[in-house]
């Protein structure tokens, strides 16, 4: 593993570090969350801002070229992620396309799909949920009941998703449907594209303890889907998720997520006055900032091992379950150390005029304990880790 960035790649860095600069919003999305709001305003300055980053050619550097991106190596990706942490640049609305649907059409969707697809998905024009998750079947996502039958040249889908992100404004889904209910159960299921405006399409609000709006159910009344919008073939789904499921898993427990909360943890510590003197000068909770930056780095190097191999070419084994389970953990522990040092101050909601950090604080703790249960549980990651990483044998 080379740490060391060739003089190009330094001259990248620098150039994307001025632009960021420059154009990185002061207010509004800065620090915002663009999936936990019914605000319609906000949904499109978080679209525009997307749009800016893409014109400026720092979206999904790597994807062809035929498709809207650059076909740049892997190692330009990392720099943007790096540059746009260090300038607190908002998150981008659009995320779970970058992530998940876009990168899985790459490898399993057809010609046209990646045609009419991808580029929408660049430029935000286009944002996606996931239909995954119903109920009595989260960790277990096989088990899901969710069906579609074949009538002429379309699917006809009936069911219930939950805990859909973004299903509020998004404009399309990938979703797990059971196409054959006499198979075995990671066998029947096939992966498909709905839109979102279909007929037969509700979908309510799940208000968080948190008081935001992010997740929803989603319930499908005989909504037609053209068989075009498959993805992969009939039956064989299982697959084409688990492509999905290795991407989501790498973005929720993403290193740049906790290379940010832990600088914003750091600024709130000094602002914090304890005894006379900031909270960073106590040796009790330096030490812990200590511990806490520590696993930040390791989290760091793992990112940096995954990326030599993405170069090279290798297959990446375990490391989006390692990430999943280290990251998500690392990121709640962030946010309970800041929780602590704010003492009383932290029952203070967003709004509140003698709030610190904005309450920022109080948010993130709770929402990041549900990313820990989100997209296969610590438990479940644990178990895939310990079976296909360690070769220990299958829990009975």
């Amino acid at each position: 593993m080379d740490l060391e960035f060739t003089p190009q790649e330094e001259e990248f860095r620098q150039t994307l570090r001025r632009w960021l600069e420059e154009n990185v919003p002061l207010s509004g999305l800065r620090g915002a969350d663009p999936n936990a709001t019914r605000d319609k305003s906000a949904i499109e300055k978080a679209r525009a801002w997307q749009r800016r980053l893409y014109d400026a050619g720092y979206v999904a550097l790597a994807w062809p070229k035929e498709y809207g991106g650059q076909e740049l190596d892997p190692v330009r990706q990392s720099i943007v992620n790096e540059e746009m942490v260090r300038a607190r640049a908002p998150g981008l609305v659009g995320g779970m396309g970058l992530s998940m649907i876009g990168p899985t059409l790459i490898s399993w969707g057809s010609g046209e799909q990646k045609r009419r697809y991808l580029p929408k998905i660049l430029t935000a024009d286009e944002i996606w949920c996931q239909g995954y998750s119903e109920p009595g079947s989260g960790s277990d996502l096989a088990a899901l009941r969710t069906h579609a039958e074949i009538k002429g040249d379309e699917f006809v889908v009936n069911g219930q998703k939950v805990w859909t992100s973004g299903a509020h404004y998004a404009d399309m889904m990938f979703c797990l449907v059971r196409t054959d209910p006499d198979a075995p159960k990671h066998r029947g299921i096939s992966y498909i594209l709905i839109d979102m405006r279909s007929p037969g399409i509700t979908v309510r609000p799940l208000i968080q303890m948190t008081g935001a709006h992010s997740f929803n159910e989603v319930f499908f009344d005989n909504v037609r889907v053209p068989r075009e919008n498959l993805v992969g073939k009939l039956n064989e789904g299982w697959l084409v998720a688990n492509a999905t499921l290795f991407h989501e898993r790498n973005m929720l427990g993403a290193t740049t997520t906790s290379q940010q909360s832990m600088a914003r943890l750091i600024a709130l510590a000094r602002s914090i006055h304890r005894n006379g003197r900031p909270l960073t000068a106590d040796p009790l909770f330096r030490q812990r900032l200590a511990d806490l930056e520590i696993r930040v780095e390791a989290m760091k190097y793992h990112m940096l091992r995954q990326l030599t191999d993405q170069v090279r070419g290798r297959n990446p084994g375990i490391e989006a379950m390692v990430n999943k389970l280290a990251g998500t953990e690392l990121n709640h522990d962030i946010a309970t150390a800041a929780m602590e040092a704010m003492g009383d101050y932290a029952m203070l909601a967003r709004g509140e005029e003698a709030a610190l950090d904005r309450a920022y604080w109080p948010y993130e703790w709770m929402f990041s304990l549900g990313l820990v249960i989100g997209g296969g549980t610590s438990h479940i990651q644990k178990n895939i880790i310990a079976e296909r990483g360690l070769k220990m044998p299958k829990s009975r």
